[in-house]
């Protein structure tokens, strides 16, 4: 059984095999109860999960491999909510969610502890230098894997990430082929472009 200690509406969704418009039905009917987070998104603890499972004697299709938990740090929402469906529910993959700027991020990586993080390097506040130089300055996040992205992928801005400690740097529009590669999700029988 998975040990995570809270899910989205999503991820409740793949957890139960129904859409996550009748998670949030669930939710607002008092069935199943969710609580908020300071910008008002659902998170469902895992114990409730499973009171609600064996109350309706469901059987939760819990991750059996200990998936990946993915951070997106975009400022550019409809690009992020992009990458968050093309990797949501793959094999592997436990759990997408999206920081939209880095202050919002370092409050994501303390309550989800991700495996990875998916950094975009110009946002507004904190950079994705500065994010990435934190992360991997700290002896309790500087395990988790980074890879950048950017729109701007000069040889400066390119070495500087890598320096911070980001394993590669991905150029916009993002190679969704190398994207599986690097996060060692590439699909059988897909060749690379």
């Amino acid at each position: 059984m998975d040990s995570k200690n809270y899910y989205t509406p999503n991820e409740v969704a793949q957890l139960f095999m129904v859409s996550p418009v009748t998670v949030r039905q669930w939710a607002q009917k008092g069935l199943l109860h969710a609580a908020l987070t300071a910008g008002g998104h659902r998170r469902f603890l895992h114990q409730e999960l499973i009171r609600f499972a064996e109350e309706r004697g469901l059987t939760p299709n819990w991750p059996v491999n200990g998936g990946k938990h993915v951070l997106i740090v975009e400022d550019d929402l409809h690009f992020g909510e992009f990458l968050q469906a093309f990797l949501g529910g793959r094999p592997g993959v436990d759990g997408v969610e999206i920081a939209t700027n880095g202050f919002e991020a370092g409050r994501r990586v303390e309550t989800l502890h991700p495996d990875i993080v998916l950094l975009d390097l110009t946002m507004p506040g904190l950079d994705g230098f500065t994010i990435c130089h934190r992360l991997k300055g700290d002896r309790g996040t500087r395990d988790i894997r980074v890879i950048a992205m950017s729109g701007a992928p000069t040889t400066d801005n390119v070495q500087r990430i890598l320096a911070a400690g980001a394993e590669a740097c991905l150029p916009k529009p993002i190679d969704t082929y190398r994207l599986l590669e690097l996060l060692h999700l590439d699909e059988p029988g897909v060749a690379a472009h």
